[in-house]
């Protein structure tokens, strides 16, 4: 069973729509103890960081979180998800999961004719093998809508990259976590074979 996390920030039904089409069994909670005990983990999101944070620590989701990881339990962020594993985040100046040693940093682009927020779809490098990208030739595309991004002080937790006027993290992770910019759950064929990847995932990242 996956448990999706519902926090209030978003986009849980369509993470769960792609999951059962899949057929894979899933459940969207806000119970801690249900968090703890799935077999493994989606953490969506859309929204503000310092909302989410909010709403995380007064259910005590960000302990059941942080519990799930040290017990090895596969972890996939997505989005707003991705960005609040970091140790801050710009947005609101926030202190967030720090479940990953890093910043959450808002887009400073140069060419007027990019928008901020990057939306649509656009194409990943990944910089080194994992297990849920298995399948994936270089230069596959997933659908983005964000204005900040996820940037780990290691740079070896990096596994794939996207450019919009910079070249930034779009795929990260350590372990039994992987977290990703884009959205899979909107991402169409692609990302279905990516959560499908993550749902035979034994949390090794190698």
């Amino acid at each position: 069973m996956i448990a999706i996390i519902d926090y209030n920030s978003g986009n849980l039904t369509s993470v769960k729509r792609a999951l059962d089409h899949l057929k894979i069994p899933n459940c969207i909670t806000s119970d801690p103890k249900n968090v703890r005990n799935a077999e493994r983990i989606i953490f969506p999101g859309v929204g503000h960081a310092s909302t989410a944070m909010e709403v995380l620590r007064k259910t005590k989701l960000d302990v059941a979180l942080k519990d799930a990881l040290s017990q090895g339990t596969p972890i996939l962020g997505i989005c707003l998800g991705t960005q609040i594993i970091l140790s801050h985040s710009q947005e609101g100046n926030t202190s967030c999961l720090g479940l990953i040693e890093g910043e959450c940093v808002h887009f400073k682009l140069k060419n007027p004719d990019l928008k901020i927020p990057h939306m649509g779809w656009n194409s990943i490098t990944t910089t080194r093998h994992h297990p849920v990208l298995e399948g994936f030739s270089q230069g596959v595309e997933f659908y983005f809508v964000h204005s900040y991004y996820p940037a780990p002080v290691n740079h070896t937790l990096i596994i794939g990259v996207c450019e919009y006027e910079i070249e930034f993290p779009a795929i990260i992770g350590q372990n039994n976590l992987i977290a990703t910019q884009f959205h899979p759950e909107k991402s169409g064929r692609t990302g279905l074979r990516l959560l499908q990847n993550f749902s035979q995932w034994n949390g090794k990242d190698a």
